[in-house]
């Protein structure tokens, strides 16, 4: 298993094959939302199978937002999400921003315990109709090594 910088490409690719995701994200629209900030796109690559991606931009000087990630099913428990975690931390901090900021909703339990057990901090609750879509704001501060 190899984690690496990726292209938005690769990583329209992963997201594709993410069932969890009910908006299917196209080349434009990563390009749309991420605009000419700094970003990074990581993917897991396992003998030439993307199974997983970690995708995110500059929100300011300081902060870096973790925007969009996932593991595909047959990637999954392998340790692939906490490794694009500790990659895109390392680049983080070797690129000098202080925070990192991720949003997630109550539906997604793996990745709440994730961030969690990596020492995010959740600072925002935002409410939605259903419970379950509720968005939970992390953020991490980040210190270089």
């Amino acid at each position: 298993m190899i984690i690496r910088e990726g292209t938005l490409a690769e990583a329209v690719n992963v997201l594709g094959k993410i069932e969890e995701f009910a908006r299917v994200e196209t080349l434009a629209s990563l390009k749309r939302r991420i605009g000419d900030k700094a970003c990074l796109a990581l993917v897991a690559d396992d003998d030439g199978e993307l199974v997983g991606v970690k995708l995110g931009y500059q929100l300011d000087d300081d902060c870096f937002y973790s925007w969009i990630g996932g593991v595909t099913k047959q990637g999954r428990r392998r340790g692939i999400a906490q490794g694009l975690l500790h990659a895109q931390e390392r680049w983080v901090a070797s690129h000098g921003y202080q925070t990192i900021r991720v949003k997630s909703r109550n539906c997604y339990a793996g990745m709440l315990c994730l961030l969690l057990n990596n020492h995010y901090h959740i600072e925002h609750l935002e409410k939605k109709d259903e419970l379950a879509q509720y968005r939970l704001h992390f953020v991490k501060k980040i210190t270089s090594n």
